[in-house]
């Protein structure tokens, strides 16, 4: 893929490419986001992939549900610029990366990063880079309910 295919941070997103990067409420599909990256070119031969779930414990203390609140319009604006460097410095082919927000049960998916390219090393590192660059600069904050209330938080594990 050329860099000229490659969305900028500041322009809107249409089709496919919106589709590639997401910030959403409702729940998706494994299976289809694979698909759609997968569809994206014959040339990927090794996909890596991230699945966040929700779980019940957080630092020795049990939790009832997450809640994920978001910067609109920010928020998608950084995933997207971390779309557009994973594809330039990795040299993968794909870059899929989708967030949801609101409340989050326990064992539901929260993310899901799919880093499709010709051989598995880039997409593993290109994966991995991704997730971690998302807890970083993106502007998605979790609340995490307790028997004992709510709590912010503040580091990215």
């Amino acid at each position: 893929m050329s860099l000229e295919q490659v969305t900028k941070p500041d322009q809107p997103v249409t089709g496919d490419e919106a589709m590639l990067v997401r910030v959403q409420r409702e729940d998706f599909s494994i299976d289809e986001e694979l698909r759609r990256v997968r569809a994206r070119s014959k040339r990927i031969g090794g996909i890596a992939i991230f699945l966040g779930t929700a779980r019940d414990r957080s630092k020795g203390k049990d939790v009832d549900g997450i809640t994920f609140e978001h910067y609109e319009g920010m928020a998608q604006k950084k995933l997207r610029e971390i779309r557009e460097r994973g594809l330039k410095d990795f040299g993968i082919i794909e870059l899929s990366i989708l967030h949801r927000y609101g409340e989050i049960g326990i064992g539901d998916n929260i993310v899901l990063i799919i880093a499709g390219a010709e051989h598995r090393a880039e997409a593993f590192q290109a994966c991995k880079w991704a997730i971690d660059e998302l807890k970083q600069i993106t502007p998605i904050w979790k609340l995490e309910h307790t028997p004992e209330g709510e709590v912010w938080v503040e580091e990215h594990p």
